[in-house]
């Protein structure tokens, strides 16, 4: 069936297009995308209010599903909702589950559970190594056959730069990315907080900074050696982002991306009223001041490559615990476009066309995904945003199982207004006013 999308502000940077413009959709694709396009009579037309954005579907490249194996956490169902609600049209997860992602059955079983039950697409990540133990490689071409996108050990660094580097060789040959968690597992040790003035006084023992940035810099040394890829995952430290600043310079296949709760809160949340809140904890920790201001230069200058989640769902019962004990991660796949919305654009740090490449063109091609643009005969993934929308956040309402976010009960100005996948409306937000159109649409199908 024929839609069109008529009268909203298009942003697609892989086509110029920063205006009004309406999208003409035809079943799974993008048909053409134009000022006041003539139709015929039997194309749905369905008006889009004024002030809302029209941009390429957004790309999660770091979410944890928990699905096979930690369902009391998260489903592909529940995680792909929440996905649909925040704005995201796909997704990419990570191999840390029970059994891990390293074979190409577990892949398999992975993308069959997600046609079935997933509401947005999705694209497993499979483990380097075997078990994710960093003890030997995982079959890199029997899970890109399966229909991985990249390889990654997850939360545990590959601590052996011999089989960083075997995995950069290998994974290059068959043209998928390396994603690596910068940190030298010695200097972490057990580490629950960045090492510094608030740990101490808290009495917490403390991960430096040099823990990541140290690891960053042998990653780039070895994409350097293999003239492969490789993609570090959420940076947040001002040595790592020097770093990948000074290999971009040297035309290094080196991408990188930050999380929302880098760029919007630092250590000194854990003092105060929030002292000892495990929803603050997360690996890398929030870091100083100086760190956050470095980020935020490096999403302005176009050091950073892409802004992901890092959504790592827990349920309540093990996060309310102390925090050493705690596991680390947040939720976060429903308030990172509002975050960004409120402490990127609105603040001038980026512009809404940079957040576009950094949520959507940028994650699409480092995954070689099929998404990231609205240019006619690609695929009709379409991400609606009410920029100006005043939204409270409410974990109680989240389509996730966990609950586990530090931004319960923030107010913040921006919000998802419409997810379409595949031209199919998957999800209205019901406060924006106008929407009626979209969702008897989604309704039909």
């Amino acid at each position: 069936m024929k839609r069109l999308l008529k009268g909203g502000h298009v942003v697609d940077p892989t086509q110029g297009i920063d205006g009004a413009s309406d999208v003409l959709l035809d079943g799974d694709r993008v048909v053409a995308v134009g000022r006041d396009l003539a139709v015929d009579s039997g194309v749905e037309v369905i008006e889009i209010p004024d002030g809302l954005i029209v941009c390429p579907g957004f790309v999660d490249m770091h979410v944890h599903l928990r699905d096979p194996g930690q369902e009391h956490k998260e489903t592909i169902a529940s995680g792909t909702a929440a996905a649909a609600a925040g704005g995201f049209t796909a997704v990419a997860c990570m191999p840390n589950t029970q059994p891990v992602n390293d074979s190409a059955a577990v892949t398999r079983s992975i993308v069959e559970r997600a046609a079935l039950l997933g509401v947005v697409r999705v694209y497993p990540i499979g483990a380097v190594s075997k078990g994710m133990k960093g003890e030997s490689l995982s079959e890199i071409a029997d899970l890109k056959g399966a229909g991985c996108v990249a390889v990654s050990d997850d939360g545990r660094p590959v601590a052996s730069a011999l089989l960083m580097r075997r995995a950069l060789e290998y994974a290059g040959m068959f043209g998928i990315p390396v994603i690596d968690h910068c940190e030298e597992p010695t200097l972490k040790g057990e580490g629950v907080a960045h090492e510094g003035f608030v740990a101490s006084m808290l009495g917490l023992r403390g991960i430096p900074a040099a823990a990541e940035s140290i690891m960053v810099e042998r990653d780039l040394a070895l994409a350097e050696m293999t003239g492969t890829p490789v993609h570090l995952a959420h940076l947040s430290t001002r040595q790592s982002l020097r770093a990948m600043d000074a290999a971009k310079s040297r035309g290094l296949k080196a991408t990188c991306e930050v999380t929302p709760h880098h760029f919007t809160l630092t250590d000194e949340r854990l003092t105060g009223p929030t002292s000892y809140d495990t929803n603050l904890k997360m690996n890398p920790p929030l870091r100083e001041r100086a760190d956050v201001d470095a980020v935020l230069q490096g999403l302005r200058a176009g050091t950073v490559d892409v802004i992901a989640t890092d959504h790592a769902p827990h349920q309540q019962d093990e996060k309310a615990v102390e925090f050493d004990r705690a596991p680390f991660g947040i939720i976060g796949l429903e308030t990172a476009v509002p975050l960004a919305l409120d402490r990127l654009v609105h603040r001038g740090v980026i512009t809404f066309r940079r957040l576009v490449q950094l949520m959507s063109v940028n994650p699409s091609r480092i995954l070689n995904l099929p998404g990231g643009s609205l240019r006619p005969g690609r695929l009709a993934d379409v991400t609606i945003i009410a920029p100006s929308a005043a939204i409270v956040i409410d974990v109680t309402r989240s389509k996730s199982l966990s609950r586990n976010s530090p931004f319960d009960g923030w107010t913040l100005r921006g919000a998802v207004a419409a997810t379409i996948v595949g031209g199919r409306t998957v999800f209205v937000n019901g406060e924006i006013a106008g929407l009626a159109a979209l969702r008897a649409a989604g309704e039909r199908g």
